[in-house]
């Protein structure tokens, strides 16, 4: 009995040391120093930027009133009014933004008039700062100058600050003065009353903070413009993807209006208004304050290349499936040439048609395009024969110019498997690829463009994200994209742009999530997958290099996901590694090809990592998931890592 007791603990022992010996076992990778791969276009991360969510008016453009020209279809949407108000068309100073409205004397010492502004959702002032109130007016069949007042209110109708206006001129002109609230208000709104016993008119009555991004009066919101910048994109695609089409070709996004002089800009529809009954916002239009010119802006203060997006003459084939809802292919060409002049507003000199109005806008030097968007997201022959005259005349044209097609609303099917080979016939340069997939999808699809045709177009994942329906962005999405985008850097070769999507939403006027940025009136957060794609971006390299197992690539064996880059000015390697497994994994990275007496060191190097994937980042609770420093060591030529269960790591290895 004795001796049976002895050979069992001996194998109950032996048993555990070899469970122990099995879950410590190293993982060898190996990275060849020697094989420098394809280089890594500046593009490869960057930004897609879509009017959805309220992302532009309400979030990113920082003009704080809505419908600030009444040119709404319900003119007074989101104005209420009290007194002796009349809305006018007549004589009106901006022809492409006609109404404007007249306040009168109500004709009682004991009554008032004016109109007040809701905001988009309320208005957001903070404690001591600035806020520009700007307005067109004039005296109205008088002479006499006349006074309006102007205040900034909380939720609870109480008032921030107050300031008075005179209006001293029977010709319209522009008025401004600054207010400062004497307390932080999330849920603000604007009230103007006429404080004397005559008339004006008022028309675009604006307010933004002083404090833009960049300081500028027609500006952005300061935290988001900032935390797009923060991401280091080498591409920001614009105006975005469905809006470019537009619910019908009236509403389709026009760029010619969105230039110029910002209180001459037209209101538009937009087309995500009422899309979904459920999330539905009838007050949502586009002032286009946010315009080309200031995308192309933001692109150049980023450092990103800009890549606009412009209508192939096809209407949202979701919602519009006859054609006659769509321009025939005889009649295409001003939208061709709308293409041609957009080229010419952004590259073209001072001194040409559509250059002067850029050189008027304040910015002489081209903004130096290189790609240009033909459709955003159609499919089948009516888009083929419509792409192929842009193709021919832009090339004609512009030969230097970069034009991007679509591969249709999926990432795989009957649309995909048609457009793909069109796209080679008509050798556009690259191919936009869309994917709003399951996370088993993505995990499945690391290897996705390891054997993509090289001879053919680039290709573009212009909009992507691990999506389920109305969740919110959890870790589990950021790290199987983390998984999924070892594919992307690994195939740089062919791949040469990706841009998750969509990029803002406002948590009380959104459409669609999950999103990467979320905000209210004064703060913002930053999804974990914000944090994935930054990881990525600031960390890009110059050349792919190849990191394998067993001379394979790490794509998803053992819940491991890998891929490398080398970065000529930095003189390092980089190594990207996603764990999606539940236990961790002890890793060793050998460097094979060295120069004799090569010194490594472990650089600056991160890791993302929640208790369970589950957690989100909130408003309340913004840094619950944010990369921290990873802990690693050299020996030699090798790098030695524990890698965390669940966990996406970014390892430096310095030379």
């Amino acid at each position: 009995m004795k001796n049976i007791c002895k050979v069992l603990s001996i194998s109950c022992l032996l048993s555990l040391s070899l469970s122990a010996y099995s879950q410590q076992q190293a993982y060898e990778f190996s990275l060849d120093t020697k094989k420098v791969g394809a280089p890594i276009k500046s593009t490869m991360y960057g930004l897609f930027f879509e009017d959805i969510n309220f992302a532009a008016d309400g979030g990113l453009y920082a003009e704080l009133v809505k419908n600030r020209s009444f040119d709404f279809p319900q003119n007074l949407m989101g104005w209420n009014t009290f007194g002796k108000v009349e809305v006018r068309k007549d004589n009106p100073l901006f022809d492409q933004n006609p109404t404007y409205i007249v306040l009168s004397n109500p004709e009682h010492p004991h009554k008032r008039t004016g109109i007040e502004n809701e905001g988009f959702r309320g208005m957001g002032f903070k404690q001591n700062e600035a806020y520009r109130f700007s307005v067109w007016a004039k005296t109205e069949n008088s002479n006499e100058p006349q006074k309006i007042r102007i205040d900034l209110l909380d939720a609870k109708n109480d008032i921030l600050v107050t300031q008075y206006l005179e209006i001293n001129s029977s010709d319209w002109r522009k008025y401004e003065v600054n207010l400062t609230p004497k307390a932080t208000e999330p849920k603000g709104r604007l009230r103007i009353f006429l404080d004397s016993k005559g008339s004006v008119a008022l028309e675009h009555v604006s307010l933004f903070p002083v404090n833009t991004w960049k300081g500028r009066e027609n500006g952005l919101r300061a935290d988001l413009a900032q935390a797009l910048a923060d991401i280091k994109p080498g591409v920001f695609r614009f105006p975005g993807g469905c809006i470019v089409e537009g619910t019908d070709l009236d509403t389709r996004y026009d760029w010619k209006k969105t230039v110029g002089a910002v209180e001459n800009r037209p209101v538009n529809e937009n087309r995500w208004h009422y899309t979904f009954p459920h999330r539905f916002f009838p007050d949502y239009y586009q002032s286009y304050g946010l315009g080309f010119y200031e995308y192309f802006l933001l692109s150049e203060d980023m450092g990103a290349e800009p890549l606009p997006v412009l209508s192939c003459g096809l209407s949202c084939q979701y919602q519009n499936e006859k054609e006659e809802c769509h321009v025939p292919v005889k009649d295409l060409g001003s939208y061709i040439q709308d293409a041609l002049d957009l080229i010419e507003f952004a590259n073209g000199l001072p001194t040409s048609t559509w250059g002067k109005v850029r050189a008027d806008m304040g910015h002489p030097a081209p903004f130096n395009l290189k790609y240009i968007g033909i459709g955003n997201e159609q499919w089948g022959e009516e888009y083929i024969v419509r792409l192929e005259p842009f193709v021919k005349e832009i090339r004609a044209k512009y030969p230097d110019i970069k034009i991007i097609g679509s591969s249709g609303p999926s990432a795989d099917g009957d649309k995909f498997d048609y457009l793909w080979p069109e796209m080679k016939r008509l050798k556009v340069d690259l191919v936009d690829e869309h994917y709003y997939k399951d996370p088993k999808w993505f995990l499945n699809s690391a290897k996705r463009y390891d054997n993509y045709d090289r001879k053919g177009p680039a290709v573009f994942a212009g909009e992507y994200a691990c999506h389920v329906p109305n969740r919110d962005n959890n870790f589990e999405s950021a790290l199987y994209e983390a998984a999924f985008m070892t594919g992307l850097e690994r195939n740089a070769d062919i791949v040469h742009m990706c841009t998750y999507a969509p990029l803002l939403a406002h948590v009380d006027a959104w459409q669609w999530k999950p999103d990467m940025i979320w905000f209210d009136n004064l703060t913002s957060v930053k999804t974990p997958n914000y944090y994935v794609q930054q990881l990525y971006a600031k960390n890009k390299g110059t050349h792919v290099m190849s990191v394998t197992r067993n001379n394979t690539s790490i794509s998803g064996e053992d819940d491991l996901y890998a891929s490398a880059v080398y970065d000529k000015d930095e003189n390092c390697y980089i190594v990207k590694i996603a764990n999606t497994g539940k236990s961790s994994k002890e890793i060793n990275i050998t460097l094979t090809g060295l120069k004799k007496n090569s010194s490594l060191s472990l650089g600056e190097s991160f890791e993302l990592k929640a208790n369970n994937l589950n957690i989100v980042n909130t408003l309340e609770s913004p840094m619950n998931i944010i990369p921290q420093k990873a802990t690693a060591k050299i020996e030699g030529n090798i790098l030695v890592a524990s890698v965390k269960p669940e966990s996406f790591s970014v390892y430096k290895i310095q030379q």
